[in-house]
Order: C-alpha cells, then sequence, then structure tokens
C-alpha cells in the first residue's frame, strides 16, 4: 500500500510554529520579534512586519496557558526591543569611563523591560480561542499596549508600529484622523491578514496567497485614502519666513570638553553668519544644548548672539541655564532661547526629561548620577508653551524627546502656526535611534497638521510640512546649515489634534465590536443535514 502524500511544508507551517518546545522555541520568537523591528525606519522592510506578527500569532496557538502566552510574548518582546532599541544603551559609551560597565545590564533592562508589552499583549490575546478571535485580539491588545506605553512610568511611545508607514507620504495620513493609534492598526491589519489562513496547524489551500493579497489590499486602500488626503488638503498659504537650521555635527565626547567650549560656539556662530543663498533668513535655529551654561553665564557669549540675531527676527538657541527649581536650590536646565538684538527676548524649559539621562528615578538608592555631565539632575519646566517673538509666527518648542509624545506636542491654551524641535542624537552616534526620532517628528506634523522645523546637532535635521512631507533635510553626520521657507500651518486642525488620544476608540470600538461578532459566530452550532 501506497503512503499518503505528505503535504507541502508551507502547509504545516502553523503547526510546527505551535509545536516548538524549550530553547528552540525561544529563540524563535526572539526572532521573528527582531525580525519585526526591520519594518521600522530606517529600513522600512514591511514584509518583515507581516513575517513577525503571523508568526507570533501561530505559535501563540501552541500556548497551553496565558502563562505560557506571556512568555511567549516576552521573548518575542525582548527581540523587537533588542533590534528597535539597543541604540538607546550607546549614551553609556559617550564616558565610558564612567558609565561603560552599565552598558550590558542597561541593555539587559530595555530588552527585559520594553519586552512586558508585548507579553501583555500575547496574554490577551490568548485569553480568546484561536482562528479569527484571537488574531483580532492580538491586534487589539498590541494597540492598547502601545497607548499604555506611552504614558506609564512617564511613557516612552518610541517605536509604535505605525511609524514603519513613515517610508510614504500616503501611508502616514490616517494619523491625522486617529494618531498613532490608528496607523498602528493598519500595520497590524496588514501584518496579520495571513495569520487568518492558518486553521487547526494548517494553512488552507490557497491560504498563504489570500493572505498576502489581503495583506496588499489593505496598504492599498490607505494609501489610496492618503493620497487623496495629499491631493485635496492644503494649508492656508504657502510659505512663510525663511529659517535657518544650523547643524554643526560635534561628536558627543568634545561637546563637554572645556578646553572646546569657545570653538564650538565659534562654529556655531560661523555658521549662522554664513552668506545666505537667497532670502536672508528671519530665523535661525540651533541644536539642543548648544551653548552651556558655563558659556552662557558670561556676559560677551549673549552680546556675540544677540548680535548674530537676524535683523527684524531671532536667533533660536539650544541652551544649558540655571534657575531656582522652586524651592530655592539652583539647578540646571535644558532650555531654548529666544534671542534677537536686544538679548533675550523668551525661554522655554523642557519639562519631560529623559530618565537617568537628565535625571535619576529613585536618586537615594542609585549609587550613580545622571549620564549628563553634573550628575546632579535638571529641573523640569512646567510644560508646553507657545513662544511669541516679535513679528514671527507663534511657535511651539519642543527639546529633544518631547517629540515623540503624540498628545503632548501642543498645550491646551493658544495653538502656534509651528513647531521647533531642537535635539542632540549626537549621543546615539550612527544608529537608527536619530532616524526614527526624525520620523517622529513628521508623524506630529501629520497629527497638528503644523510644520515642524526639527534641527539635531549631528541629524537629522529638516524642515517637515503639515501634511508629513520631508520640505529639506540635512543627512546624520553632516556639517552645514539649511534654509528653507517655513510653510503655512492648516486653519482648521485634523481631527487627532481635537480629540488626543480619545482617537484610540476610533480603533478599540470597531476592533472590539468585530472580535465580538467572531466570537459570536464561533459559538453558533454547526447545523447537520441529512
Amino acid at each position: 500500500m501506497a503512503e499518503p502524500a505528505r503535504p507541502p511544508r508551507l502547509a504545516t507551517l502553523p503547526g510546527r510554529l505551535a509545536g516548538l518546545a524549550g530553547r528552540r522555541r525561544a529563540l524563535v520568537l526572539a526572532g521573528l520579534g527582531g525580525g519585526l523591528a526591520l519594518s521600522l525606519p530606517p529600513v522600512h522592510l514591511l514584509p518583515a512586519a507581516l513575517a513577525g506578527l503571523t508568526g507570533l500569532a501561530w505559535v501563540l496557538d501552541g500556548a497551553g496557558s496565558v502563562r505560557r502566552a506571556l512568555l511567549d510574548g516576552w521573548f518575542f518582546g525582548i527581540g523587537f526591543s533588542l533590534a528597535g532599541f539597543y541604540w538607546i544603551a550607546n549614551a553609556l559609551l559617550v564616558d565610558a569611563g564612567r558609565f561603560g560597565w552599565l552598558y550590558p545590564f542597561a541593555l539587559a533592562l530595555i530588552c527585559a523591560g520594553l519586552g512586558a508589552f508585548p507579553a501583555l499583549a500575547a496574554g490577551l490575546a490568548r485569553a480568546c480561542p484561536p482562528g479569527p478571535p484571537r488574531v483580532l485580539a492580538l491586534a487589539l491588545a498590541w494597540v492598547l499596549v502601545e497607548w499604555v506605553r506611552g504614558w506609564i512610568l512617564t511613557g516612552f511611545p518610541w517605536n509604535t508600529l505605525g511609524s514603519a508607514l513613515a517610508l510614504s507620504d500616503a501611508l502616514i495620513q490616517p494619523a491625522a484622523w486617529g494618531g498613532p493609534w490608528l496607523l498602528s492598526a493598519v500595520v497590524l491589519a496588514f501584518a496579520l491578514a495571513p495569520a487568518l489562513a492558518g486553521r487547526a496547524g494548517m494553512l488552507r489551500p490557497g491560504g498563504a496567497l489570500a493572505g498576502v493579497a489581503g495583506a496588499i489590499a489593505v496598504l492599498a486602500v490607505v494609501w489610496a485614502a492618503g493620497a487623496s488626503r495629499l491631493a485635496s488638503a492644503a494649508p492656508e498659504a504657502e510659505t512663510g519666513p525663511t529659517i535657518r537650521l544650523v547643524q554643526p555635527a560635534i561628536a558627543q565626547e568634545d561637546k563637554s570638553r572645556p578646553a572646546l567650549r569657545a570653538a564650538h560656539l565659534a562654529a556655531h556662530l560661523a555658521l549662522t553668519l554664513a552668506r545666505p543663498a537667497g532670502e536672508p533668513p528671519a530665523v535661525v535655529v540651533w541644536p539642543e544644548a548648544a551653548v552651556p551654561h558655563a558659556l552662557l553665564r558670561e556676559p560677551a557669549t549673549l552680546a556675540r548672539l544677540a548680535a548674530a540675531a537676524p535683523r527684524d527676527g531671532a536667533l533660536l538657541v539650544g541652551a544649558v541655564r540655571a534657575g531656582d527649581d522652586g524651592s530655592g536650590v539652583s539647578r540646571p536646565r535644558n532650555s531654548l532661547l529666544a534671542i534677537d538684538a536686544t538679548g533675550v527676548v523668551g525661554a522655554y524649559d523642557k519639562h519631560r526629561l529623559v530618565p537617568f539621562g537628565e535625571y535619576v528615578p529613585a536618586r537615594g538608592l542609585l549609587p550613580f548620577g545622571t549620564i549628563v555631565p553634573g550628575g546632579v539632575g535638571f529641573a523640569a519646566g512646567p510644560g508646553p508653551a507657545v513662544m511669541a517673538v516679535g513679528n514671527l509666527p507663534p511657535f511651539g518648542p519642543l527639546i529633544c524627546y518631547e517629540v515623540i509624545f503624540p498628545a503632548g506636542v501642543v498645550g491646551d491654551g493658544d495653538r502656534p502656526d509651528w513647531l521647533v524641535n531642537v535635539t542632540n542624537d549626537a549621543w546615539f552616534g550612527r544608529s537608527p535611534g536619530p532616524y526614527q526620532h526624525f520620523q517622529a517628528a513628521r508623524m506630529r506634523a501629520v497629527e497638528q497638521g503644523l510644520p515642524v522645523v526639527r534641527v539635531a546637532n549631528t541629524g537629522v535635521s529638516g524642515v517637515v510640512d503639515g501634511l508629513g512631507r520631508v520640505v529639506a533635510r540635512m543627512p546624520l553626520g553632516h556639517r552645514g546649515v539649511l534654509d528653507a521657507a517655513l510653510p503655512a500651518p492648516f486653519a482648521a486642525p485634523p481631527l487627532y489634534a481635537r480629540i488626543g488620544d480619545a482617537s484610540l476608540l476610533l480603533v478599540l470600538v470597531p476592533g472590539c465590536a468585530a472580535l465580538a461578532w467572531t466570537l459570536r459566530r464561533r459559538g453558533r452550532p454547526v447545523r447537520q443535514t441529512s
């Protein structure tokens, strides 16, 4: 008797992934998570999201308990965090003599801590039966835990899955309606479409092809909607004043050397006063911490800055200054100063401080200071602000990673006409970090309908209009200046700018309704026919 033909290996892939055990299961999950990170900036390999998330969904079908699913999600999250966030620990290598020993511990903490969020999503998904209910539950849970990651323990909404769509101006337009949560839902719908083709450990005949076709259809529909918005939406006016972006490209290990401070200031001034190629700039923007406190407290420094300010305009300078923290103690502040020919005419202090970089949580229990030189920690400012300087359009200042918080870039009061994000990504070297940071600024532009001017010490610097289109850009590691006309804001703010994170309901409500429908359909008895 002839042996029955074995099914193709592709057809048995869901079952083989579900049946993995032990170390092999953990390694495969970490690899799938690392693959998912390849879909994020700067790689934007979207098929990697499809393979990673569909693979996770099929592995979870072999999780015999919620506890096992939590562990599966944690291993997946470790791989995702290692590939997507490893560059954070690079900051410890700038002053390797003091902090280099912390590198492996920081990397382990980053992977283990951020890996807890995919673990929670996997555990919630396992509570639903396999098939469409579990796939839907995984997508909804992932969006929900991304939102939680954005505010818990001061928040870190970096590398939301929606940032994978930043490879296309059209694909990021849904952020105007539903913010990063709607974009992440789009990526999850694309990436999990093939997972629906798996049944009882097997791929249905033609299921793989149908799943990939469904994934492509999701992107095609979203791209068409975004292209339509790009074609029809337009700001009230075309251009505003000319802005000069100064990118000095100073290595981080050199920035804190006292002997080089005067040379760094001279480099900024020389770039500022370079001959304009066209219209003289009305605004010049320097990156974060361009002027240290040691220079700022010298009267001659302020005089030189005032002399370099554009006529009838302003010089926006990232600086470290000292001030009372409210308890009578003088502490440094990470600030953005507006300077004209008369001196300092406006100031903003960063209010979202970087844990361990600018302050140390539970400082009394830990045996080290901040990574930023000084070690005493910065004082935080009061919150989002709008700065009005002379005849310039009012702007909203954002320092460093304040731009990654979707609902925190514009306050509850007056609305600015543009956003200024100054930062110093030199801490992270030539890594994915600066590229991911730049794409976050693009997302905020779409969500708010406001142009964003981003100036980074080593890059990436650029000007983005209210549709998220890059008007001008300087690459990572380049020293120079970039002049660009400020794009106009939209007269009416987009939906996300009006409702903020309530837009999460645009994903959760229809998603939960679909989940309830699949559960009800699954529970119906099957009719038997004679």
